[in-house]
């Protein structure tokens, strides 16, 4: 009997797994009624699908909760618990569930889960030994129907605030859907606002900060833009068009991002872009779809109108002359931006051009350093450092410069200026660089940048080695100092017969927390943690028994500094 059950239950799985592939090797369309929506309150979004974020697209909608947490979070349909997250950072607590039409639900920053998830969490966190978890199960482990309550809204992990995280993804490939286009309902009858226009002079020259702009002030509302007495501009060259604009829904105050972008010239498309979906491998290419250098220096954000040599962006619907623009003539040519959301509502603003030879250009600085091409791998080596950049990691050909500057006092290094920071970089790079002959202890070595600091730090054949997305100044400091630890409710010899849980607080000054192990009478025991506060505590298990115990709390940094505390407590 045990045998015939165990055979049955293989065969449901291997059907579920085989009428899901066949399902979403092409994602049907979805009829509107298919999902619902995750919570049962009045739908006001605090961020957009795809809209632009430090580093990122956003990857889903962020549904305001009235600012608390604790709403009840429902399945959108029927599935399965397909992934059980519990991160110190990003979603903090996150739920998956896999759909059989070929979509995966995704809930993020929960408060807390469903009893039967919570225990399931719980047992696999005393399993391992560890708070965090990334749990793939099985179809058959904990189903769910459409309506069932999965969790509680929260603000767990890297939230600002309290609101839910929802995405839809393709199950197979993992791109990321605008769950607005499936079914998910936003009021929404308010058309983007469009805040500025920029002019970009481009002249057969690789974008980057020194590529010289003008901003124009935009006037309008409600759909209806122009550029005021501005209405006829002269250009000479080749040029490039950006935006600052900004879309809104019903109800809410919040500037998400745009949907849809159009440029006409003389009523032809010559660059479009629809964010309706993209893959997480590309979504830190939002520095090449905005002017990167622009927005470190003023806060502003502008969408350019042309790509970059190696976009990396898939979203481009339409693009012509990667968007870029000359005139040969001496016509008066008609530009339009038209802007969309999903909604449909729409905004666009209209402009002439001319060309006018006579018109000076702004000078450029002259190109110095060595030429690093976006299509290829690139090294540059000293006597200090080594540097090794993998193909496609540059979003444009790069006039690599390198200096240095003196050793400063928190350092045991002088500065490496690795190009600027005001260059976007799409993924990881190897930094290696040699520390002086007179130091010591040098396993406690880490490279830091001076903007986004610790950035790593691993001896090998006799450099400090580091992987950074960013450029900019680099240099060596030691962290040989443990993480600090500050009990809040517990001491030696406390009274806590009245308390649920023991409390602390933890920090690092360098490298950052590695891991925190908690243990009672020598047995370990759980530890939550909230990054964003630095508390970390534990809950007393209804079995504690009254009496003397041992607390005890061991905490690592990232180059294994560690900090011991113990105290003994009364229950």
């Amino acid at each position: 009997m045990h045998y015939l059950k165990k055979t049955f239950i293989l065969i449901s799985i291997l059907f579920f797994h085989l009428n899901l592939s066949a399902q979403i090797n092409s994602v049907p369309a979805i009829s509107k009624d298919y999902f619902i929506n995750p919570l049962d309150i009045k739908m006001y979004l605090a961020g957009s699908f795809g809209e632009i974020r430090p580093n990122h697209f956003h990857s889903g909608i962020d549904i305001k909760t009235n600012q608390r947490d604790g709403y009840p979070v429902y399945a959108v349909a029927d599935g399965y618990i397909s992934r059980l997250r519990i991160q110190i950072g990003g979603f903090g607590n996150a739920l998956y569930i896999n759909h059989p039409n070929g979509i995966t639900s995704v809930y993020g920053h929960l408060e807390k889960f469903n009893p039967l998830i919570a225990q399931v969490a719980k047992n696999n966190q005393y399993r391992e030994h560890s708070f965090t978890q990334d749990l793939m199960l099985t179809p058959i482990e904990i189903p769910v129907k459409k309506g069932d309550v999965i969790a509680w809204s929260g603000s767990t992990g890297g939230a600002a605030g309290p609101h839910l995280h929802f995405e839809l993804r393709n199950t197979q490939t993992e791109e990321t859907i605008n769950p607005l286009s499936l079914g998910i309902e936003i009021a929404d009858h308010i058309p983007p606002t469009i805040g500025g226009f920029y002019l970009y002079q481009i002249n057969e020259r690789p974008f980057d900060q020194f590529t010289p702009k003008q901003s124009y002030q935009v006037y309008g509302s409600n759909g209806n833009y122009n550029l005021g007495k501005n209405k006829e501009i002269a250009v000479n060259g080749q040029f490039g068009l950006g935006i600052m604009a900004y879309d809104q829904q019903d109800g809410s105050a919040n500037k998400n991002g745009l949907f849809s972008t159009t440029i006409k010239l003389d009523g032809n498309i010559i660059y479009q872009t629809v964010i309706n979906k993209f893959s997480f491998d590309n979504t830190r290419a939002v520095n090449a779809y905005i002017d990167y250098a622009y927005k470190l220096k003023t806060g502003i954000t502008v969408q350019k109108g042309f790509a970059s040599q190696n976009p990396k962006i898939k979203f481009y619907n339409k693009l012509v002359n990667d968007g870029f623009i000359s005139f040969y003539d001496n016509d008066l040519h008609t530009l339009e931006y038209i802007l969309k959301d999903i909604a449909g509502n729409t905004s666009t603003l209209s402009l002439k051009v001319k060309n006018d030879p006579n018109l000076a250009l702004k000078p450029l600085p002259k190109d110095t350093g060595i030429k690093m091409l976006c299509n290829q791998e690139n090294n540059y080596n000293n006597e200090d450092i080594k540097l090794n950049l993998p193909k496609g990691i540059l979003y444009n050909d790069l006039n690599f410069n390198y200096s240095e500057a003196a050793k400063p006092s928190y350092s045991v290094s002088k500065i490496y200026k690795i190009a600027d920071k005001y260059t976007p970089v799409h993924d990881f790079y190897e930094l290696a660089i040699k520390p002086d002959s007179t130091l010591k202890k040098l396993d406690k070595l880490v490279v830091f940048n001076t903007v986004y600091g610790y950035q790593g730090g691993e001896l090998k054949d006799g450099y400090i080695i580091a992987n950074p997305k960013v450029f900019g100044d680099f240099y060596l400091r030691y962290d040989s100092i443990p993480p600090s630890i500050i009990p809040l409710n517990i001491k030696q010899g406390a009274y806590l017969s009245q308390q649920n849980k023991v409390v602390l607080r933890i920090s690092d000054n360098l490298s950052g927390i590695k891991s925190f192990n908690g243990y009672i009478d020598g047995e370990w025991v759980l530890m939550e943690y909230d990054y964003k506060t630095g508390r970390l505590w534990h809950e007393f298990d209804k079995n504690l028994k009254p009496g003397k115990h041992t607390f005890g709390l061991i905490v690592s940094d990232n180059k294994d500094n560690k900090n011991i505390y113990s105290v003994q407590f009364n229950k």
